[in-house]
């Protein structure tokens, strides 16, 4: 293996060549390929910012390489709506289905992808660009969500709490708390409190409620949210929301509920459970859950990728959810072993 590495990082590192990189990404890659043993017919070229790429993703690309002769780069489909602009105004949308998002690794045959390189007078984005552009065909395989590129605090904080869930799976051979095989259904339950803030909006399972009293909080506030996600966290033994979302995270400063509900339902399949439902129960006053309820319950379920049922009440003068001081919210899920 090459390693293609900023000047002043040449360390040591057992079974890998470490090469010092150019000033472009092409010519990075340019100098690790003039390391090359002889003996190598086949390059994969990686981003060392994916770093929780699966093995399996790396044999598919090489499979592929070795079997079509071309160049070859996993994908994602691309699930949201894309759109051209103009400054601040919307102009086309782009047919999705036409779209991959690339990852890496990028593979190809030796000889066809240093001739390109050897062939190249601009810079290009990627690998895959400048193998096209010396007239090689480039085929896709399917991409793995864990091979996500750690660009952004949030990417960060992601991979570490993937880190940690890997590190716990191995200590218990990939078991949270217990044998699946004799432990298959699990319930949990989960709270949040918040206070009312007039100064911010209101945001509820996931929605936005104009017009409403917002509440404090170093996220949105989301009461309803995260007593879905602690409620979870708690079936699946993997701890609770301030655990693993903490209060004092700049990553998570501002952030809505379905950034850690994601997040949530990633980790709790991960752990080798499937989600069957979601009951939770808004205590406050404000706002009056009945009116929104199927839309809320709609996005709640589309979230987890299961049935969550809301209802709500008030406690009748009591306390300070009765004096009108903020919410509070009590959520129980199911989840069951995967088979």
């Amino acid at each position: 293996m090459i390693a293609v590495v900023p000047p002043g990082h040449e360390l040591p590192i057992d079974g890998v060549t470490l090469v010092v990189g150019g000033a472009t990404r092409q010519a990075s890659v340019a100098a690790g390929l003039a390391a090359l043993d002889p003996g190598v017919h086949t390059v994969l070229v990686h981003d060392a910012a994916r770093a929780f790429t699966p093995a399996s993703q790396f044999e598919r690309v090489i499979a592929a390489v070795e079997s079509t002769s071309a160049g070859v780069i996993p994908g994602l489909p691309v699930t949201d709506t894309i759109k051209t602009t103009d400054g601040d105004r919307a102009m086309e949308t782009i047919d999705r289905t036409r779209l991959v998002a690339v990852q890496t690794p990028q593979g190809f045959p030796r000889a066809q992808l240093i001739a390109a390189y050897a062939a190249a007078t601009e810079e290009y984005t990627d690998d895959a660009a400048l193998f096209a552009a010396a007239g090689h065909d480039v085929s896709v395989v399917a991409g793995d969500p864990d091979a996500f590129k750690i660009t952004t605090p949030w990417d960060l904080r992601r991979a570490q709490i993937a880190e940690a869930d890997r590190a716990r799976r191995d200590l218990t051979d990939g078991v949270p708390t217990g044998d699946l095989s004799t432990n298959s259904t699990r319930i949990g339950i989960g709270s949040d409190i918040h206070a009312y803030d007039d100064a911010s909006e209101l945001w509820l399972g996931g929605l936005q409620w104009p017009g409403e009293r917002g509440l404090s909080g170093h996220s949105d506030g989301d009461a309803l949210s995260h007593a879905v996600c602690d409620a979870l966290l708690s079936a699946a033994g993997l701890g609770d929301i301030g655990s693993r979302f903490g209060t004092d995270d700049p990553a998570f400063a501002g952030a809505h509920g379905e950034v850690f509900i994601a997040e949530t339902v990633r980790l709790v399949h991960a752990a080798g459970f499937d989600i069957a439902n979601v009951s939770a129960q808004v205590i406050a006053n404000t706002p009056k859950v009945g009116p929104r309820r199927d839309e809320l319950q709609g996005r709640l379920s589309a979230l987890v990728g299961a049935p969550v049922s809301v209802s709500a009440t008030t406690s009748d003068g009591l306390g300070f959810t009765g004096r009108g001081e903020g919410v509070a919210v009590i959520a129980t899920a199911l989840l069951h072993a995967s088979r």
